[in-house]
């Protein structure tokens, strides 16, 4: 099995010397540069390098750059989708949002984990667990979602909170850990 076949798998693989791996985050780098040195005016430029970059666009699309994510191929958005400056996709694992999401400044979503096990994280191990965004979900500014997390249809989660477990539709969630506060 090879370390792309594990880590799709969401299973211990090693990114550092699979030369496949490596080769598809230096081509995604180089896009993710490409995009992010583009005109702001240049909006067929910007859309043209996000059909080639993003696994699949159900719809219109805006990510303000700077924009940066490890392979790309990875990611899926719905129709209706913007993300402001910032946003950063650690997508060794699918990263998958639903149609109507906003997304303010300074967000991450991050598929991958490391082992907390010291010998096997000095090895260079690590995994990747997808992370779900249902429909209407806005999500305020320096908010951080970790792996394997689900968020909702119709949520809201708080400025600078970091979503550790799954947040239920029709909720409004914030703090570190992200809990909900308020059903919609």
């Amino acid at each position: 099995m090879t370390e792309k076949e594990k880590m799709l798998q969401g299973l211990i693989y090693d990114a550092n010397y699979d030369s496949q791996l490596i080769a598809e985050r230096l081509e995604c780098k180089e896009m993710c540069r490409d995009y992010n040195d583009l005109r702001p005016k240049d909006n067929d430029g910007r859309n043209r390098l996000l059909h080639k970059l993003l696994g699949e666009i159900g719809g219109d699309i805006l990510i303000e750059q700077p924009f940066y994510c490890d392979y790309g191929y990875n990611i899926k958005v719905g129709k209706n989708f913007y993300a402001n400056f910032n946003l950063v996709i650690l997508d060794g694992a699918p990263v998958t949002f639903g149609d109507n999401v906003f997304i303010a400044p300074n967000c991450g979503f991050y598929t991958a984990g490391h082992p907390v096990d010291a010998v096997e994280r000095n090895k260079g191990l690590e995994y990747a667990r997808p992370i779900t965004v249902g429909n209407d979900v806005w999500i305020g500014a320096h908010v951080c979602v970790l792996p394997g997390v689900t968020i909702g249809d119709n949520c809201v989660i708080g400025a600078g909170s970091v979503v550790t477990k799954d947040i239920p539709s029709g909720s409004v969630a914030v703090g570190n850990p992200c809990k909900v506060i308020k059903k919609i």
